[in-house]
């Protein structure tokens, strides 16, 4: 619900905003009805038909006319300081058509006379699985000007760390969330800026309100709410309401229903929730409060036998290592693809005695030339990637209502480093000659190191590939695909090996490298999973030819 709605609705001032708002030249429309609703157009002298929920603008003059009639509404119950301008509209952006919304940052409101327009700045989301960041360090203090462009914090996404730039000119009047602030959801206010330097004062002892909103900022006094707004919680369900009368304080305790079903399932530890300290938006009972509770219980109860354990298990030492923004998203997604995957693998062997001998001749010409070496996984990875384009079935994404097919042979290549595992891309790898790829290879491999990739550095890959027999000598290994892509390959090390020659007492040597492919049953069937290999092997035994 938009600022403009809730003033419409909760302010006893505006009971005639009926005029307001269908006064030319915007119609804001909040039907309430399941049928489709009509709205009064007085300009053109007829009816709007509306579905619920649904607003709009009119008129290519629809982001000005917005802004007058956002001064208009907020100028009767919001006050704030100097003559009025024309600032932009909070909440959302509407076209003038109903086929998308899109959001746009705007200027908070405070219902405190004192407090002038200011806008808060919430964590972005940088990259499609974030959803909480830290805050490696500010740039800004509070107090610097701000323009558009300029660098405001490093920001550690689940991913690498990313600058955060300015948007709009101003100056820094509060930082929430100061230098190394952990766990901060995406949304979550992390600074304040203001228009006027002059207003930088009025906010040092600024506070983000614990049971608003993402973006909303209010002073640290805030009024108790009303009993409406109460009353749909207290009806939400019978049985709920039920247990959270039973307290030892005259107010209503303020759970969720998840956290109730969990304390009527559990009374064999006669779970009361008024014994229960909420964590949630206003000290509110969450789910994870109720079983952090049932395991302080449970640990209670089995104490004595954990007493009665030998003497060495009780002098185990540890350590806790806390876990990585890139660590908990990898285990995450990990465990999302061995659980709604069906992974099945296909191992070969490869002669690379030919490959070896390729290489050491580029890698001369790569000497008197000054470029980088290359490495067999370089080989590795433009022959994976030519074999995708032989074999496009294989570069696809499995879409529940369709496949897709991409036309882009973009390679993840995997990186291990201290804060975990990165997978940095390497884009139309298929039409990229051996020295661009090795030379990319490196560069992303040591700012993966460095844990400075870039969003569209690690975006976009439609094919990974891991290589554990180099580094690590692994003589095979089967690994976890990486959704949405329906295939990985795990490069396991090459050995020298015996094989018996043309006659019956002789023998002759050759290097060979076990790769294993892990492929999406329903994306990949097995038959086309060997055709893929098939097409690699090729590459990989006659190297030759992806040079043509």
């Amino acid at each position: 619900m938009t600022l403009a709605t809730q003033v419409v609705r909760h302010s006893r001032k505006l009971k005639g905003a009926k005029n307001i708002i269908l006064k030319e030249p915007a119609i804001l429309a909040r039907p309430f009805s399941k049928d489709i609703s009509r709205s009064y157009n007085g300009t053109e002298g007829k009816y709007l038909d509306l579905k619920p929920y649904e607003f709009c603008t009119k008129s290519s003059n629809a982001i000005g006319e917005r802004n007058a009639f956002s001064s208009e509404v907020l100028g009767a119950n919001h006050s704030r300081k100097g003559p009025a301008k024309s600032l932009p509209f909070f909440g959302m952006r509407f076209s003038h058509t109903f086929s998308y919304m899109q959001a746009t940052p705007g200027r908070l409101f405070s219902t405190n006379s004192d407090l002038p327009p200011h806008q808060a700045i919430g964590m972005p989301s940088l990259s499609p699985t974030m959803t909480e960041g830290n805050i490696a360090r500010w740039l800004k203090k509070e107090g610097d000007k701000v323009s558009p462009g300029e660098v405001l914090c490093e920001v550690e996404t689940d991913k690498a760390t990313v600058e955060m730039e300015c948007m709009e000119e101003g100056y820094l009047a509060k930082i929430i969330h100061g230098d190394g602030s952990k766990e901060i959801k995406v949304g979550e206010t992390i600074a304040i800026t203001v228009e006027e330097e002059g207003d930088i004062e009025k906010f040092k002892d600024y506070k983000v309100s614990e049971s608003a909103g993402p973006t909303e900022v209010q002073p640290p006094s805030e009024p108790a709410p009303s009993k409406k707004e109460e009353a749909p919680t207290e009806t939400d369900e019978p049985k709920a309401a039920k247990t959270d009368k039973v307290s030892h304080h005259e107010h209503r305790i303020f759970s969720s229903p998840l956290a109730r079903k969990l304390a009527e399932d559990n009374k064999l530890f006669s779970v009361s929730l008024s014994s229960i300290k909420g964590t949630g938006p206003g000290g509110r009972i969450l789910k994870a409060d109720v079983e952090d509770y049932l395991a302080s219980q449970t640990m209670g109860v089995l104490a004595p036998v954990k007493a009665k354990e030998p003497i060495g298990a009780q002098s185990l030492g540890y350590v806790d290592i806390p876990n990585s923004q890139i660590r908990k998203v990898t285990a995450s997604r990990l465990l999302l693809s061995k659980q709604t995957i069906p992974h099945y693998y296909l191992t070969v062997d490869t002669c690379v005695d030919k490959l070896i001998e390729l290489r050491k001749e580029l890698n001369s010409l790569q000497e008197v030339s000054g470029g980088k070496r290359l490495s067999i996984n370089d080989l590795v990875i433009k022959a994976t990637a030519l074999a995708l384009r032989k074999i496009p079935q294989c570069n696809s994404s499995w879409m529940n209502d369709f496949i897709r097919q991409y036309h882009n042979v973009n390679i993840n290549v995997a990186v291990q480093t201290d804060n975990g595992l990165f997978v940095p891309v390497i884009k139309d790898a298929d039409k990229k000659g051996l020295a661009t790829i090795a030379e990319e290879v490196k560069v992303l491999a040591q700012k993966a190191k460095e844990n400075s990739l870039k969003p569209e550095e690690y975006e976009g890959g439609t094919f990974t590939v891991s290589n554990l027999g180099g580094p690590f000598g692994i003589k095979q290994f089967c690994a976890i695909i990486n959704p949405p892509q329906s295939a990985i390959l795990a490069v396991g090390s090459a050995e020298r090996r015996v094989l018996p020659g043309s006659a019956p007492d002789q023998f002759e040597f050759g290097n060979f490298m076990s790769v294993t492919l892990s492929c999406d049953h329903r994306v990949i069937d097995g038959a086309v999973g060997a055709e893929w290999l098939r097409a690699f092997k090729s590459y990989i035994e006659n190297p030759q030819s992806m040079l043509l």
